[in-house]
This record gives C-alpha cells, sequence and structure tokens, in this order.
C-alpha cells in the first residue's frame, strides 16, 4: 500500500529471498506476483538446489525481472566446506553455476547476479578470476566482504584486511564495466593481485571517482545500486576506509 500510495520514493527496487524450503519454490512466486503491480523491479534471490529452468521463466512472468544467486565462494572447494557437504549442506556447485546459465539465458545478459564473499579462505586470484567467470556467462558479480556473524558457525572467522577488500572491489567494477579482464591481471606467487591490465590516467580517474567501491548489488530506476543488503557488509567506519 505504501509503495502504490507514493509514500517510499526512495524505494527503486524490491527482493524477494528465498530459503531452502520446498514451499519456497511457490511462495516465491506467489510475492512476486503481489508486489508486481505496484513495483516494476523485482529481483528474486533464488536457492539453485529447488528449482529448475522452468521455474525461472515461472519467475519472469510473475514479474521478476532480475536474479540473484548466492555462490559466495570462489572455489568449488570452499563451496563444499560452506554450503554443501563440509556443513551437511544440500547444495552442489556445478547446479549453481548451471543456473547462473539458465538464468541468463532466461532474463537476458546482466540480469543475472552473482553473489560472492571475500575473505571466507580464497586467494585473490580465485575470486577475481570467478567474477571473469560470470562476466563471461553474462552476469554481473554483487561483491562482499565477509563479516562474521555472532552465533553462526564462521563467527570466530576474521574479516579480511580491507585493502584486500578494495583491491578486489576494484578489479571487480571494471571486469564488470568491461574495462579490465582478468587474464591480464598480474598476481604474486600466493594468489595477491599486484597489478591490473589496465594501467595509467584511465585507471586513475576510475579510482578517483570512488565508484569501484561502493557495495554492488542491483540497479533501481536511478541508483546504479538499490541493494540495502550490503549496510550489514562492514562497520560504518570501515566503509570510509
Amino acid at each position: 500500500d505504501k509503495i502504490r500510495d507514493g509514500d517510499c520514493p526512495g524505494v527503486e527496487r524490491v527482493c524477494v529471498s528465498m530459503v531452502t524450503n520446498r514451499r519456497a519454490v511457490r511462495d516465491t512466486l506467489t510475492v512476486v506476483a503481489r508486489i508486481s503491480p505496484v513495483m516494476e523491479r523485482i529481483s528474486a534471490l533464488i536457492t539453485p538446489t529447488i528449482i529448475d529452468r522452468g521455474w525461472l521463466v515461472e519467475l519472469k512472468e510473475a514479474g521478476a525481472d532480475m536474479v540473484g544467486i548466492a555462490v559466495d565462494a570462489a572455489t568449488e572447494e570452499l563451496f563444499d566446506e560452506t554450503r554443501g557437504r563440509g556443513v551437511r549442506g544440500p547444495h552442489r556447485w556445478d547446479r549453481y553455476w548451471e543456473t547462473v546459465s539458465e538464468a541468463v539465458e532466461v532474463f537476458g545478459e546482466m540480469n543475472a547476479g552473482v553473489h560472492l564473499i571475500v575473505g571466507i579462505g580464497e586467494t585473490e586470484k580465485e575470486i577475481i578470476e570467478t567474477i571473469q567467470r560470470a562476466h563471461d556467462m553474462g552476469a554481473f558479480t554483487h561483491l562482499f566482504s565477509f563479516f562474521p556473524e555472532e552465533g553462526s558457525l564462521m563467527q570466530d572467522r576474521p574479516q579480511p584486511p580491507i585493502k584486500q577488500y578494495r583491491r578486489v572491489q576494484l578489479a571487480r567494477y571494471l571486469i564488470d564495466h568491461g574495462s579490465d579482464d582478468a587474464r591480464e591481471m598480474a598476481f604474486s606467487p600466493d594468489g595477491t593481485l599486484t597489478g591490473y591490465g589496465l594501467q595509467g590516467p584511465a585507471l586513475d580517474e576510475i579510482i578517483s571517482r570512488g565508484d569501484p567501491f561502493m557495495t554492488s548489488g542491483c540497479h533501481g530506476e536511478n541508483l546504479e545500486n538499490a541493494c540495502n543488503r550490503p549496510f550489514g557488509n562492514c562497520t560504518p567506519l570501515q566503509a570510509y576506509m
């Protein structure tokens, strides 16, 4: 009602997030269909484990225009450790990437977003190559920094150094906006990013704008990032570092 009445002019997008429950397959479509008459930009954060390509078509018909897929981990080993067999979870790496491909087919290029998290055990080289993989498939990367949540299985894992996150943020921005390619970047033997393909004044100008260091998410009508989930990404102090 608030959206219909114009009382929420700052809301440029609504995101409907699924849980891993069979009821969510139908419930997600119902919620999207209920919202679509008053909000034309609807994202769905989907669970590949319980859906198929036909369901993605239904989701688009219900009114969603973008989807997010929370791969989170940059490598298959880390995915299994944090989301699959390592935590007795049902999720499988190959199925998640199959869904990325299906989502691009159904919703169109750059209307699917792959969620990745910096700092859960990967090297910078590994996550940047995974960002490139998503881009080559026609998907954006929505990048976050790991933040230990109290009471979670990973509550004792430290946050990644802020410089590590910033380096990967810049690489993501350059890749997603077509200004660079992971295959042109340089890395140390331990996988730390040491050089971008784009250099000189062109790189300096992009850095000076600050855009690469905004947390990424689905776009709105006017905003490149209309998502408020990134507010759980780091502390307010870290956001200015």
